[in-house]
């Protein structure tokens, strides 16, 4: 699979006093574009709620380049930047850049999957969440954890 790119619609609350798009509505972008990709790939919220798991971040950073601003064209792309083979901790990146390909931003989160019983760690990763990380997009220098 190649990529998942999508434009983002920048609305007035997106924005900060500055009139440009404030540090916290990016990782919003980052954390919506993740739950759709895995809803395309069949990793919906019910399957979670029944296999009673879902992702958790231990770390998300994101990295300013340009200004965002209300009228700007933003594309968002998202691929795994690493990943252990059983897909339980894997770090994500999305990179949000303009209609010239010119970057915005990444955004970087790393995670893993929780057992929602429990409220512990995954182990092992449920295999449709194996399956789906597997089919995601990896990044030209993946790494393999």
């Amino acid at each position: 699979m190649g990529t998942f790119t999508k434009e983002i619609s920048i609305r007035w609350s997106d924005l900060d006093p500055n009139f440009h798009v404030r540090h916290s509505a990016y990782y919003d972008f980052g954390a919506q574009h993740r739950i759709e990709i895995l809803e395309q790939l069949g990793l919906t919220m019910k399957a979670m709620q029944m296999e009673h798991f879902g992702p958790v971040l231990f770390r998300e950073e994101c990295v300013f380049r340009r200004e965002i601003r209300l009228n700007s064209k933003v594309f968002i792309s998202t691929k795994i930047g690493k990943m252990k083979a059983d897909a339980s901790r894997w770090t994500i990146v999305h990179e949000l850049k303009n209609e010239n390909d010119e970057l915005y931003a990444t955004i970087s989160v790393d995670g893993a999957w929780i057992d929602t019983k429990l409220r512990k760690i995954a182990n092992p990763t449920p295999q449709i969440a194996v399956d789906v990380m597997n089919n995601m997009p990896k990044t030209t220098d993946f790494e393999p954890i």
